[in-house]
């Protein structure tokens, strides 16, 4: 949702791909190849969640590849057999057979002959927390317990002996199924530097014997922040995927959101933050449809119908946007719904409040400074003053590494340039920008933006 001001598509944010189980088979009836795509985007965090609390967090790679492993017996077997009656049950089953296939072997290997098993094979140490889980599913929460696995699981993962690149790195690709590429994509780093971060997280999660209790109230706090960035990247990635035949994933902005409002509503993990993210995602959900034309291609937000906006959804972006007024904590939330407002308030594009926009993200590079958002601020100053102004703005400053070789860096400078008359320097920004883009539909953006330029002199 980066750089919202100069619209959707070349002017917004990272995108990174699909998550784990993408594929649907080519032998898979429409019907059965929707419902595979459905079930694997929506089963994959519940399961690996609900498979690590009853087998422990120390197992997490055994857990994970358990749960790929029933994801692509699915795949096998659904599109000839046809799909079971309960999807989410029925890869439940199969990936906890794989797992306790995979248990027993270890243990049989690991466990002395005068130790005692189960009658199903199993060790002590793994009956018993089989015994726990089941337990613990019998029982009453309590009022502080968190119920959902999921959520649970997020704020396991921010655990503050867990380096803080890793919390984020280990909730992608261990609740979100994203590989290592998407995560390097969304986190504007290397793909070698997601192995490292995931190898350091999941060698502490060991280290640290962590179980899927819900922590401490305090801990709840502390790690609230941390939880947040997660779901707010997760909404992202909703927003605006790079899989070739769906540019938007509705189904995790729904799963982001539905985590935002468990959030809201237990008193150790509401926050004004959170209430601002809430609105953030309200008010982008309001346009997703908008989003898309008619040939599959991204509307920028200056071409969008705005009859299209869901103005119940707007509706509820403000109502939460104004209880995020409660406390004293100003947050990057607060000034990016406080963006998102005032576009979706604006009656066009020539109407909306740029001054307003510009005055948001000076604020957060104060409370916040990222590079990002002096790219925001610069996008929003070129529509309000005019182009020299966005690149007064942008020359002024050396972006890092990893921004100079981000594509919308190079997007923005070539549109600014061209708007400018600067038509060759332009058209080189654009043409890097083109080959940097991380999906075509953007790629498409960034080279009708070329062809503005004229042929080459």
């Amino acid at each position: 949702m980066q750089g919202e001001t100069s619209g959707d598509g070349a002017g917004a944010g990272t995108k990174p791909g699909a998550g784990a189980g993408s594929g649907t088979g080519a032998g898979a009836g429409a019907g059965t190849a929707a419902l595979l795509e459905h079930t694997f985007r929506h089963e994959y965090a519940r399961l690996v969640a609900r498979l690590a609390r009853v087998y422990c967090l120390h197992r997490i790679e055994v857990v994970e590849d358990a749960v790929q492993e029933a994801l692509m017996t699915a795949l096998r077997a659904w599109p000839k057999s046809g799909p079971p009656d309960q999807p989410g049950a029925w890869l439940y089953r199969a990936a906890s057979n794989r797992l306790l296939d995979v248990l027993r072997r270890r243990d049989r290997h690991n466990v002395s002959l005068d130790d005692e098993s189960d009658e199903r094979g199993l060790a002590p140490e793994v009956a018993s927390a089989l015994a726990q889980a089941a337990s613990e599913a019998s029982d009453t929460r309590f009022e502080r317990e968190i119920g959902d696995d999921e959520l649970r699981m997020l704020f396991v993962c921010a655990d503050d002996a867990i380096p803080a690149e890793s919390q984020t790195v280990l909730a992608l690709k261990i609740l979100c199924g994203f590989s290592t590429r998407e995560i390097a994509l969304r986190l504007l780093t290397t793909e070698d530097n997601v192995h490292k971060r995931l190898a350091r997280g999941r060698e502490r999660l060991r280290q640290l014997g962590a179980s899927l209790d819900t922590p401490a109230w305090p801990a709840l706090q502390e790690r609230r922040a941390s939880v947040l960035r997660i779901v707010y990247l997760l909404f992202n990635e909703g927003y605006s995927s790079t899989l070739p035949d769906r540019l938007i994933r509705r189904e995790l902005c729904d799963e982001a959101m539905r985590l935002a409002h468990l959030m809201a509503e237990h008193p150790a993990c509401s926050s004004a933050e959170g209430d601002a993210l809430l609105a953030l995602m309200y008010l982008h959900a309001a346009r997703l449809e908008s989003r898309l034309d008619g040939q599959g291609g991204l509307l920028l937000l200056e071409d969008q119908d705005r009859t299209k906006w869901d103005r119940g959804l707007i509706g509820q972006g403000l109502r939460w946007l104004q209880r995020s007024a409660r406390g004293t904590k100003y947050s990057r939330y607060h000034a990016e719904a406080s963006v998102a407002a005032a576009h979706c308030l604006a009656p066009s594009w020539e109407q909306t409040d740029w001054r307003e926009i510009v005055d948001c993200y000076e604020t957060l590079e104060r409370f916040e400074a990222s590079p990002l958002h002096t790219l925001n601020r610069a996008i929003a100053l070129a529509q309000w003053q005019g182009p020299h102004a966005g690149l007064a703005v942008l020359q002024a400053i050396r972006p890092p590494a990893w921004l100079a070789g981000y594509y919308l860096w190079d997007a923005t400078l070539g549109e600014l340039l061209r708007l400018a008359g600067d038509l060759d320097a332009a058209r080189r920004h654009l043409q890097h920008a083109w080959q940097l883009a991380p999906h075509p539909a953007e790629r498409d953006l960034i080279a009708r933006r070329l062809a503005a330029c004229g042929p080459q002199s």
